[in-house]
């Protein structure tokens, strides 16, 4: 058994005594816009600012270059109700073709969200932010750069729990999104074998789309769901990556991600394939799977509350 079959199988493990722990929960006031609750998503991120630990975020996928999995861990502090500060690492573990496997941390990468509009009425969310992942942290073996990566972007999170009684069955959709931009601090660099590899300004973009059983038992009708089936959200992410400069325009990498969400008061496991939009992307589905704590309600008077401005 690999490394990164033994880790998934510990996860599983894991996941599942979490579970057993907290399947009679309800959720609590993580992610929410009036009545309706936004998860964490696995591959886009979400528009909301909230206290809350993922770990681990388990990816792997084959690509152009060789198999790559990562395991990465992220936290999110709110310093204020509405502005929050984040900060993850990566490890991850490389299979190139034709040459032996390696692995090593990626760069460190820190961020910060401010939620500047948040309608109950209309389910909806703003927010902006910005993050940069910090050169020179990582390993280069696993691939991390010298240099830095700053972005930009603006989230939003909407649901349709405002619409009329006859489009019922459509209230518990509910779609968030991004679109930013990510600026390297060099433009090129030399490589072993003396050419020049450029690193363009890149459009970064994607959505998701869920369907609430959460929210179709509790706000729209009872149907008689149990146990855990009342608490999935199924959803598609679909995240994208265009290059805009210095010979790469154009040059679209994405995937498109069919998967599920449980969701309990204090934590949620989500799991989706990962489809590769083009060959450059990668040569074979992938999968990601995350176990995400609500820090906000595990520990609502410590931990789990604002710097400031809490009351």
């Amino acid at each position: 058994m690999n490394t990164h079959t033994k880790f998934f199988s510990a996860a599983v493990k894991f996941i599942f005594v979490a579970a057993a722990f907290t399947l009679a929960g309800t959720v609590s006031g993580h992610g929410f816009a009036g009545a309706r609750f936004f998860p964490a998503t696995l591959s886009t991120d979400d528009p909301f600012v909230n206290d809350e630990l993922s770990l681990p975020t388990v990816s792997t996928i084959k690509t152009p270059e060789g198999r790559e999995t990562e395991i990465t861990v992220d936290i999110a502090k709110r310093i204020t109700p509405n502005l929050g500060i984040e900060a993850g690492e990566s490890f991850l573990e490389l299979h190139p073709k034709r040459e032996p496997e390696t692995s090593g941390f990626g760069n460190m990468e820190l961020g910060a969200k401010y939620q500047f509009f948040t309608s109950e009425k209309h389910e909806t969310i703003f927010s902006v932010g910005g993050g940069v992942e910090i050169g020179g942290t990582g390993q280069k073996r696993a691939g991390a750069e010298a240099f830095s990566t700053w972005s930009a972007a603006l989230f939003f999170g909407k649901g349709l729990g405002d619409l009329t009684e006859s489009f019922a069955l459509l209230r518990p959709v509910a779609v968030t999104g991004l679109v930013g931009i990510a600026t390297p601090t060099s433009a090129s660099t030399r490589i072993s074998d003396g050419e020049i590899e450029r690193h363009p300004n890149v459009l970064q973009y994607g959505f998701a789309l869920e369907y609430s059983f959460i929210y179709l038992q509790e706000q729209v009708k009872d149907i008689g769901l149990c146990v855990p089936f009342n608490r999935l959200i199924p959803l598609v992410e679909f995240s994208f990556d265009t290059p805009l400069n210095r010979g790469q325009s154009g040059h679209t990498t994405g995937t498109i991600n069919p998967g599920v969400i449980w969701s309990s008061k204090y934590v949620q496991f989500g799991v989706e394939a990962v489809v590769p939009i083009n060959e450059r992307t990668g040569s074979s589905v992938g999968v990601i799977a995350q176990l995400h704590f609500y820090l906000d309600d595990l520990f609502p008077r410590s931990l789990g509350r604002p710097l400031f401005g809490w009351r």
